[in-house]
This record gives C-alpha cells, structure tokens and sequence, in this order.
C-alpha cells in the first residue's frame, strides 16, 4: 500500500494518506465537486483498513467545510473506526480555532 499525498488547493485540503497509521486533512474542504475529491481518499481508506497499523492517528484540521464535505468526513471517520474490529486502535485530533463557536453548531 503506498502514502497518498494531495496538495491543498484555495478550495481542497492537503491530504497525507500514511500506510503506517498517519492520515491528515488540513485546510479548506468546499470543493465543487466533493465526490470527486474525496473519491481517491475514500478508495485508499477501503484498502486501509483491510491491514491498519497497530494504532490509527487522524488529525483534522479544517478552516472551513462545507456540509457535503461533512457528510463525506463522516462517513470516513465511520470507515476508519472499523480498525477496532481488527484490534487495533485509532485516534481522532480535531483542531480549531479558539473561539469558533460555529464548530459546535
């Protein structure tokens, strides 16, 4: 399984995609086409999770997204929890700006 690596964009987050355990978003996720973004991202998580690392580190770090990329994010952090049906173990890191009350909304 090879890292994928995805360069941000004004309206893409940086992606890195890691064999051993590391996956990070950083940025902005309000791209026109979410599906079609997220689509490598989402294949290589199907693949993932079939052989985790012992631990799972994901760390988010979104400016802004909008609501189709929630949905997307969701559904991948769904995927990603299914490492705990292969005994291993996973950990979210959500990053936002202090003060950003509309994280909670």
């Amino acid at each position: 399984m090879n890292e994928l690596k995805i360069a941000a964009t004004k309206n893409s987050p940086e992606v890195i995609l890691s064999p051993d355990g590391i996956i990070k978003l950083k940025g902005r996720s309000i791209h026109e086409n979410m599906m079609e973004f997220y689509k490598p991202i989402d294949t290589w998580v199907d693949e993932y999770i079939t052989e985790p690392a012992d631990i799972t580190c994901v760390d988010i770090s979104l400016e802004y997204f909008n609501s189709a990329s929630a949905k997307i994010l969701i559904n991948l952090l769904h995927k990603i929890s299914q490492v705990q049906l292969k005994n291993k173990k996973f950990i979210i890191n959500w990053y936002y700006e202090e003060g950003d009350d509309d994280i909670w909304k």
